[in-house]
């Protein structure tokens, strides 16, 4: 996949030499991101970036997953991460994930992230609906997909698992516009 240029921000493939800056913003992000995404721990190493990126690698091969980078384009500096994954091809829908580390958070990058994302979807990947889902209580990710124009549709009861407990999420989507 070619790296996407978006509005200040560089979505590619994680490479090996990201490993220190993703371990580096992993930690970081603990307090904000770790509450949401139970992989973001105080304990995130070097190793289990190389994990993760070789899972990404994996996913994208397969065409179930694209798991990006997201990049200053000014600075090259790692600001987060961004998904589009649960590829199904049968029904035309896929999922939309972000994650902001927190130096970087609110600064508009996971909105562009949302921005950028939805439209790869649907004019390269052929997809018919994006679908954005946020644990009950991430005001701060509900603030972020309003913003990016995804439509609430409702609330889906025992959606999601964060630390080992079962919690209902937020589902937003997005669907192309129509053409009149």
């Amino acid at each position: 996949m070619s790296p996407i240029t978006f509005e200040g921000l560089v979505f590619r493939s994680f490479r090996n030499s990201d490993t220190k800056e993703f371990a580096r913003a992993a930690r970081e992000s603990v307090e904000t991101v770790g509450r949401w995404m139970p992989w973001c721990t105080s304990a995130f190493s070097e190793q289990d970036a190389r994990a993760w990126f070789n899972q990404c690698r994996a996913s994208m091969r397969a065409e179930t997953g694209y798991e990006l980078g997201v990049f200053s384009e000014k600075t090259g500096e790692l600001l987060g991460g961004a998904a589009l994954n649960s590829i199904n091809r049968q029904y035309l829908f896929c999922n939309l994930g972000y994650w902001v580390r927190q130096s970087a958070q609110r600064q508009g990058v996971a909105v562009r992230i949302v921005q950028a994302l939805a439209p790869y979807a649907f004019n390269t990947l052929g997809m018919q609906r994006v679908e954005i889902v946020i644990a009950v209580g991430n005001t701060a990710s509900e603030a972020v997909a309003r913003k990016g124009g995804a439509q609430f549709e409702g609330i889906a009861r025992n959606r999601l698992q964060l630390h080992g407990t079962t919690v209902s999420a937020l589902m937003f989507s997005i669907v192309p516009a129509v053409q009149e």
